[in-house]
Formats: structure tokens, C-alpha cells, sequence
């Protein structure tokens, strides 16, 4: 059985109109898909799935494998399908992540976990990574399952890594950006690399999108790190500071506690590390970062990460797929601020 939801998109924001407007079509064809693919007769698995996937998610992954297919020529059908196994991809990891982190809110709603309970948010991934890596087998690409499955284990291992670093203030800049590259920037790469892979295209062309990708998910969530110590909650769609709420290492943590001094690193070392947070810890957490430009310093980490995502698209000629792809940047890393 199914559910009937609404995955209509909200209003795009500025900077990613021109890609919707352009994957449109197609993008109705996958949200066909996920339908389609969520329907279960254990009807817990449809409710668990759409509670997510219908929450207001923008859908970037899978419009980037839908626009580097478009950018590349490509004229079959399989982008479809491998779109929607993107998006099923990020969804189980949404799932996963919640249960690991005792998240209580996802997109601005209720956590799955906390009206289903972490098992069923466990094994409703798992359904969706079974249903992804079903729809890749189908579109019959075997360089396209390579690289995707290869992000899968890439993202589990990103996963475990931040597990290990988890409450850990000695950890550096460098082991932190590696976090961020195999959990979030991997799905963006492989989203991205898998246009011009169906599309047959050369190995500089594969080779430029996945950069695109890559440096264009570390842009992303290096402005989410920041936001979640500057933005707004309607926009981040969980509550401000809850990475410090659960003791997340993230990039402006990171900075803080290597410019401050023997008092601020206690102060993040028992709020962090000891979990012992008192009601102005926020506070003084997000004004220590502004005295050291921890903040500041993040989204100019995340602009650097950006152009290279630009400057990788200068392999390509000028067309709507290009300029779509270079607002695209912009519009990540303007959310911040």
C-alpha cells in the first residue's frame, strides 16, 4: 500500500530557479518515482519514508544528477531513476543520522525517531538504500552503480568517522574537512558524476562535474555549520545550536578552540565534551565565535570550496545547464548570513 502525499517544492529561493525551471519536467518523473518506490503493504514503511521525503527538502542531489545529465546531452531516461535513487540515498542517510545524533527535529517537523522510534527509522533507510541500489541496477550502468555504491560506503565511513571524532575538541581543521567530505560531499560528487557517465562522456568531463559536486557539498554544509550557530530556525529547519546541544565538532568549534584562550577552551571542553550545558552556554558559545571570527572565517572557507566548484564548470561551454549549475553556488552559499 501507499500513502498519497504532496511533493510539490516550495517557492525556489533565489539562485535555484533557473535549475528548477529547467529539471522540471524531469523532476516530476522522479517524484513519480519515489511514489512509486516507497509503496510498501507494511504500511509503516510508507508512512516512515514520505514523513521525510514529503517535509520540504529542496531535492538538490538529485537535480544535480538530472542537470549534469543536461549539461552533457544526455537523451535517454535512466537519469531518472538514478536521480530518485540519489534522493533515496540522502533520505536513509537523514534517517540514519537522526538516530545516531537523537535528533528531535528534521525540516522543521517531528523527527521520524521520535514518532516511529529508532528502529523503524533504521530499517525504513535500510528499505530506501535496497530501493536505491534496485533502480541503479535497472538503469543497467555499471560505472554509474560503481560510483554510487562506492559513495554509499564512502558515507557510511564518514558516518563512523564523525562517531570517532564525536566530543572530541583536540580534533583539527583537516580531520574535520575529511569528515565532511565522505559524509556529505560524497553524495554530491557521485550525484553530480553520474550525469555525464550515462551521457558517455570523456573522462575530463566525468572528472569536472564530480569536482563540481564535491566542492560544492563541502560549500554546503560548511554554511551549515555556521548557520547553525547564526540562522534562522524556519530556514535551517531544525533549531538553532542544536550541533551544540549534541556535542557536534563542526568547522567554527574547530576554530574557536584553537584561537581561544585556556578559559574558552575549558568552556568548550565542559560543554562539549562533558555535555554539562547551562542556559547562556549558547550564547556565550556563539559570541565567542564572532570574537574570533570563527563564523566569519567558516563562510569564507565555504566561498573557497565555491569557486572551485565554479571554476570546474569553465570546462564546458556557455548554456542554460552552466549558468543553472554556477547559481546554484551562489545560492548554497549565500544562505549564510
Amino acid at each position: 500500500m501507499g500513502v498519497v502525499i504532496s511533493l510539490e517544492e516550495n517557492t525556489p529561493e533565489p539562485g535555484i530557479e533557473p535549475l528548477v525551471a529547467l529539471v522540471s519536467a524531469d523532476m516530476e518523473r522522479v517524484n513519480q518515482t519515489i511514489l512509486s518506490r516507497t509503496a510498501s503493504d507494511v504500511s509503516m514503511i510508507p508512512e516512515v519514508a514520505n514523513h521525510l521525503i514529503s517535509s520540504g527538502g529542496k531535492r538538490l542531489r538529485p537535480m544535480l544528477t538530472l542537470a549534469t545529465a543536461g549539461l552533457c546531452n544526455y537523451r535517454g531516461a535512466g537519469h531518472v531513476k538514478l536521480a530518485a535513487s540519489v534522493e533515496f540515498m540522502h533520505t536513509a542517510t537523514l534517517l540514519h543520522d537522526d538516530v545516531v545524533d537523537e535528533s528531535d527535529m528534521r525540516r522543521g517537523k517531528l523527527a521520524a525517531r521520535m514518532l516511529w522510534g529508532n528502529e523503524a527509522s533504521v530499517l525504513v533507510g535500510d528499505f530506501l538504500l535496497g530501493q536505491a541500489f534496485k533502480m541503479m541496477v535497472e538503469v543497467g550502468s555499471l560505472p554509474c552503480l560503481d560510483v554510487l555504491s562506492a559513495a554509499a560506503a564512502v558515507i557510511a565511513e564518514g558516518e563512523v568517522m564523525q562517531l570517532s571524532a564525536a566530543k572530541d575538541t583536540e580534533t583539527s581543521e583537516d580531520d574535520y574537512l575529511a569528515v565532511i567530505r565522505a559524509k556529505t560531499a560524497a553524495l554530491f560528487g557521485a550525484a553530480a558524476e553520474v550525469g555525464p557517465l550515462l551521457a558517455g562522456r570523456p573522462k575530463a568531463e566525468i572528472a569536472a562535474c564530480r569536482g563540481y559536486g564535491l566542492n560544492l557539498g563541502v560549500a554546503f554544509q560548511l554554511i551549515d555549520d555556521a548557520l547553525d550557530y547564526g540562522g534562522a530556525s524556519a530556514k535551517l529547519g531544525k533549531n538553532v545550536g542544536d550541533d551544540f546541544r549534541e556535542g557536534k565538532i563542526t568547522l567554527p568549534v574547530v576554530l574557536s578552540f584553537r584561537r581561544g584562550t585556556a578559559e574558552q577552551r575549558d568552556f568548550w571542553r565542559r560543554t562539549l565534551e562533558r555535555g554539562e550545558i547551562a542556559d547562556s552556554d549558547l550564547e556565550i558559545a556563539i559570541a565567542t565565535m564572532h570574537k574570533h571570527r570563527a563564523l566569519e572565517d567558516t563562510v569564507e572557507r565555504a566561498r573557497h570550496y565555491g569557486a572551485m566548484a565554479r571554476d570546474a564548470l569553465e570546462l564546458f561551454p556557455a548554456s542554460p545547464w552552466k549558468f543553472a549549475l554556477s547559481n546554484v553556488v551562489d545560492f548554497c552559499v549565500s544562505r549564510a548570513f
